[in-house]
């Protein structure tokens, strides 16, 4: 097995979020007593060192509004992904995820314009660059969650891809577009998101379909 085996990618990506998510969690402790903690004592709360939360956070101001966002989203989608009556539904589990965050764009889409500046931006010259993307992985989680029924049944190059395509319009930077490029109303927005999200998962699936052998043809090539 080599360094670029898949098992070993997956199992460094799993530890980066791990370890991501215990430097956010630091920080939404530590600023529910009211005061703005500083990367010291998010480190020591998280127990990592102030250069592994530099890894990750370019800036405090990036680390505390990251944790405000998910304090805000990470509740009401996990509720909604959890929903047993779209326990088999990808289509349907994306359209609750999208019609959550929505709901409370009023309060993080804010919050997405200052992250979005900041990650355009370059780091400050005495943090370190960060290591693999500059946000965080919430948003590819959630979709992985709402397309969990899809694991087993599209090609691993194919669940990729659709994670990726997803990734592109449901989120804030699709928000931005659609309210400050075509003047959307949320109404719109909601629909026009719901919408592509929507064709994108079903046309995943038509693919499938149409690579997969049949009962009364030769069998077709799957793209893998």
């Amino acid at each position: 097995m080599t360094s670029d085996d898949p098992v070993r990618r997956g199992g460094r990506e799993a530890q980066r979020r791990r370890t991501r998510k215990a430097i956010v969690d630091a920080a939404v402790r530590l600023s529910a007593a009211g005061a703005t903690p500083s990367i010291d004592e998010i480190a020591a709360a998280a127990d990592v060192s102030r250069r592994t939360v530099y890894a990750y956070f370019p800036s405090l101001d990036h680390l505390l509004i990251d944790a405000t966002a998910g304090a805000l989203n990470e509740p009401p989608v996990e509720e909604a992904l959890n929903n047993p009556a779209l326990a088999g539904d990808p289509a349907g589990r994306v359209d609750a995820l999208i019609r959550t965050l929505l709901k409370y764009s009023p309060q993080s889409l804010p919050l997405g314009r200052r992250l979005i500046r900041l990650t355009v931006d370059p780091p400050a010259s005495d943090a370190p660059e960060p290591t693999g993307p500059r946000r965080g992985p919430r948003r590819i989680e959630w979709l992985e969650q709402a397309c969990e029924p899809l694991r087993d049944t599209l090609s691993e190059e194919s669940y990729q891809r659709l994670i990726s395509a997803l990734t592109i319009v449901v989120g804030w930077e699709a928000q931005i577009a659609l309210r400050d490029v075509r003047g959307l109303d949320p109404q719109a927005e909601e629909e026009a998101i719901t919408w592509a999200a929507r064709a994108l998962v079903e046309a995943a699936i038509r693919e499938h379909e149409a690579d997969s052998p049949q009962a009364d043809g030769p069998p077709h090539t799957r793209r893998h």
